[in-house]
Order: structure tokens, then C-alpha cells, then sequence
């Protein structure tokens, strides 16, 4: 496991940021850290980097216990916090150069170019950093945490501020690393994560509160569901709007409605009659699973 975290605590005063939480990680996934502000998510990225001390539990990166390994345990990991501090007055190339020397990266030139390469930063590289947009500030960044090649990626917020065609091509770039490293991934941009991750950690107020595939999270029920139903034939909206156990029904388009229920097999089995009873034919007929969102809230309310 290139990350492994037994009953990890952190504690401020009398608040416990992060309360007896364990989880592990291994090489080839890409896992999603989400939980709404203030619930821990930074302070756990920050202990397993090495930049803050567990109050208690251990951490182990690529085999190195974090505490007793500090300073090997950080070679291991490429890291992009948050804030993604930058120095304003270098140039793009002085400023990755600078990292690769603090790695005594040899062939460090190659690596460098290598990297603005990956993360599609050429046309900007001549350009200082402070001269840079949000979108490509957040790549240098990510330039910086993946220059000496780590076994491990602590990715806080990766996609802020970029345009959705940026987001793209980080995800792909992101994607395209997890084949043979560790990624752990933080967004409260949720659809990002339900587009990049395969696996979500959801903490709460300090706890983990949800480990489990994209998958199974979407299964958990919740007191809202949508059946989606498409007619051949036009229908009106107040025929669909009378049926039992239906709160609320969206037209999308004119065949396309969507219907909210608590009891979604009820209401599928009452369309199969009305179409029956109608002479309607129905094009598709199906219960969409949670979306990431809803099950977010679900969680953490």
C-alpha cells in the first residue's frame, strides 16, 4: 500500500479536526478526499505530507513511517496544497528549475522542459509566475509536485480556477499518471471527482463518514429518487403530474420528462399502465442513480 493511515487524530484546543481516522490508499488509484469545509480533509493531507504532526495514529508513505522518516517520506510525495504557493517574481522555468535543484534532480533541464510539456504550459513558460492566470498558476503547481516523479500524489483542489477545457486536460494528465502512482484527490467540485475518481473517502466534522466505489456510494438511498421516461407520442405534463407518489415532474423535452418520487418502482410500474392504458409507447424507462451530490448531502448534512 503506498499509504496507509491507522487511527490518525489531530487536534486544535478542544476541536478534534480529524478524529481516529483510517484509510488506505494503493499504486494505481486514483481516490477522491471529499467533505464540506472545515471537516478535516486539508489537516489530513497536510499530516500525511509531513507538514503537520498527528496528534496520534501513524502514517506510512511508500513503506516510510511519516514521523520517523520525515525527510524520506517527502521524497516520496508530490504535493499541491491549496494555496499553491508560488515566488511571483520568477520565470516559469526558473521557478520548476529552482524545485528540481532543491530535489538535486540530475539531468534537471530535460526533466523540467519534460514537465511544462506534460502539464501544457510552454506557451506560458517564458512568462513570470505572478503574470499567470488562476488555470495556469495551478499547473505550475502541478508542474512542481510532479518534477521529481513521485510514487505518491497529494492533489488539494488541483482543478481551482481553470476553464472547463483546462480541467479536461489536467484530469487526462492526472489520469494518465495514476497507472503507476498513488493519488489522493480533493475537489468540491463534485462532478470532476465522479469523472476522474473510481473509489470516494468522504470525511465529516473529523470522520470518515463513507469509503467505497463511485458505484456502491450511488446505490445508498436516499429519500428523493428520479425516474427518467421518454414517450414516442406526445403526453401532457398533467397527465404524468397525477399519477400517485410523484412530487414534482420536468419536462426536458417534449418526449423527455423526468420525475421525482420516494417510491420509484411504484411510479415505474404506474407509466408501464399508462402506456397500456393510452396506446403509448415508451422509448426508455429508468430509476438514474444518485448522483454524487446527492449523496454527498445525504452524508454530511
Amino acid at each position: 500500500m503506498s499509504i496507509s493511515i491507522t487511527n490518525l487524530t489531530k487536534t486544535y484546543g478542544t476541536q478534534k479536526a480529524v478524529n481516529n481516522i483510517s484509510f488506505n490508499v494503493n499504486r494505481g488509484e486514483i481516490v477522491g478526499f471529499l467533505g464540506p469545509n472545515g471537516a478535516g480533509k486539508s489537516t489530513t493531507m497536510k499530516m500525511i505530507t509531513g507538514y503537520l504532526n498527528a496528534d496520534a495514529g501513524s502514517i506510512t508513505v511508500s513503506g516510510l513511517q511519516v514521523s520517523k522518516y520525515n525527510r524520506d517520506s517527502k521524497k516520496k510525495i508530490g504535493y499541491l496544497p491549496e494555496s499553491n504557493p508560488l515566488y511571483a517574481d520568477m520565470y516559469v522555468r526558473e521557478y520548476l528549475h529552482f524545485i528540481a535543484s532543491i530535489h538535486q534532480l540530475k539531468n534537471a533541464s530535460e526533466k523540467v522542459e519534460a514537465i511544462i510539456k506534460t502539464v501544457g504550459l510552454s506557451l506560458e513558460a517564458h512568462k513570470k509566475t505572478g503574470q499567470l492566470s488562476k488555470g495556469y498558476k495551478q499547473r505550475v503547481g502541478l508542474a512542481a509536485a510532479l518534477i521529481h516523479e513521485p510514487e505518491v500524489l497529494i492533489l488539494d483542489e488541483p482543478t481551482s480556477g481553470l476553464d472547463p477545457n483546462q480541467i479536461i486536460e489536467i484530469r487526462n494528465v492526472i489520469k494518465a499518471l495514476a497507472v503507476n502512482k498513488t493519488v489522493l484527490f480533493s475537489s468540491h467540485i463534485l462532478q470532476e471527482v465522479e469523472a476522474i475518481c473510481d473509489r470516494i473517502i468522504i470525511i465529516n466534522k473529523g470522520n470518515i463518514v463513507a469509503d467505497d466505489s463511485l458505484v456502491n456510494l450511488q446505490k445508498i438511498k436516499s429519500d428523493t429518487n428520479i425516474v427518467a421516461v421518454s414517450f414516442k407520442e406526445k403526453i401532457e405534463i398533467n397527465i404524468l403530474q397525477q399519477l400517485k407518489n410523484v412530487d414534482t415532474v420536468q419536462q426536458l423535452f417534449a418526449d423527455h420528462f423526468q420525475l421525482t418520487t420516494a417510491q420509484p418502482d411504484a411510479v415505474r410500474k404506474q407509466l408501464l399502465q399508462l402506456s397500456i392504458d393510452k396506446n403509448l409507447n415508451i422509448v426508455s424507462l429508468q430509476t438514474q442513480n444518485n448522483s454524487l451530490e446527492e449523496v454527498f448531502r445525504s452524508l454530511t448534512n
